[in-house]
């Protein structure tokens, strides 16, 4: 008989290097969300579970049972082959919606064949239920501020190198918040997987400073979970500042290689909010080949955005950081320091 595991337990698990992790849900409901980490294993494929589903309603719960054997056990042979090539001597942990039948028949077969498995009690469902605990747990939180262009993620980046705990929202969401945050990622994942990859990463921290950037609740189609945002918006803050000049040179060389048409498209999507006359100005400027000229109007609409956001939290700011061009390894020195004298 197969153990079972906790989902806690399951995680830990995870983590070491002679175990591989099966989802036997189908392809669709693992794209919709999944454990990171986890492989798709499809017991029952997109269509067979859509049979198997019709069976249930028309037929009831045993046709429906015999309706899925009927499907997928001539494939069990194939289950075999597939889990040993890619699980080879490690010990595979299973997990469906519930920890029902399909994680139960999969490990049945597998566990014949003569490989080590272990399911997790209670299904995706346990680590969907852990993803909203984490959500709602207390964090010791400090945020990254600042206008557009000041290298907030840079910073980030170079306190996780030093050692500080660091929760990278827009790495999370495939997206650097503003219209024009999409280019250069990755397509942004489903909501859902959004939400396991941050509690994946919060069930990761110790009880330490915790740092990020202070991101809109929106991260482009993403929505930060509201109990996690709320605790973010109460959080300390160390605003970054630097000169126009400097932000528009990070910025365009961010951006600035973007083919025009690309860039006029994003441009004109802000119109309703930014006014007719500073797109047109500005969409005039690019076609023209003058970069400096196309940013500065956008520049502009985000500052007074971000101004209007921000204006009731001021009294969060616990310091200020002008960065050092040279070196990030003095700019997390002075972050630390901020941060540790109001602690």
């Amino acid at each position: 008989m197969n153990k079972t595991t906790d989902i806690l337990s399951f995680i830990e698990r995870m983590k070491e290097s002679n175990v591989v992790v099966f989802d036997v849900r189908s392809e669709n409901e693992f794209a919709q969300g999944h454990i990171p980490g986890a492989i798709s294993f499809p017991l029952l494929n997109n269509e067979a579970r859509v049979d198997v589903g019709i069976t249930y309603k028309q037929k009831g719960q045993q046709a429906a049972v015999i309706r899925g054997f009927e499907l997928v056990g001539g494939l069990f042979a194939q289950f075999v082959i597939r889990a040993k090539e890619i699980a080879r001597d490690k010990e595979v942990l299973i997990y469906c919606w519930r920890g029902g039948m399909r994680s139960n028949v999969m490990s049945w077969v597998l566990g014949l064949a003569g490989l080590k498995v272990t399911l997790l009690k209670g299904g995706y469902k346990t680590y969907r239920g852990l993803c909203l605990q984490l959500f709602q747990k207390e964090y010791k939180l400090t945020l990254l501020a600042g206008p557009t262009g000041t290298g907030k993620s840079e910073l980030l980046q170079a306190l996780k190198s030093n050692g500080q705990q660091v929760i990278d929202l827009e790495g999370l969401a495939n997206h650097k918040g503003s219209s024009f945050g999409g280019l250069g990622q990755e397509p942004q994942t489903t909501q859902e997987q959004f939400e396991n990859l941050l509690a994946w990463q919060l069930n990761e921290l110790k009880d330490e400073r915790v740092w990020l950037e202070d991101e809109s609740r929106f991260i482009g189609k993403l929505r930060i979970p509201d109990a996690f945002f709320s605790q973010k918006q109460l959080a300390l803050i160390i605003e970054v500042e630097r000169s126009e000049e400097d932000r528009c040179n990070r910025i365009l060389s961010e951006y600035g290689h973007f083919p025009k048409e690309i860039l006029e498209e994003k441009t004109r999507a802000i119109t309703k909010r930014m006014g007719g006359d500073r797109v047109k100005e500005a969409v005039n400027a690019l076609q023209e080949g003058n970069m400096k000229g196309w940013l500065l109007p956008l520049l502009d609409y985000y500052d007074r955005a971000y101004a209007h956001t921000f204006e009731d939290r001021e009294k969060k700011i616990i310091g200020r950081l002008k960065p050092d061009h040279t070196s990030n390894e003095k700019n997390c020195i002075e972050l630390i320091k901020l941060a540790s004298g109001k602690e």
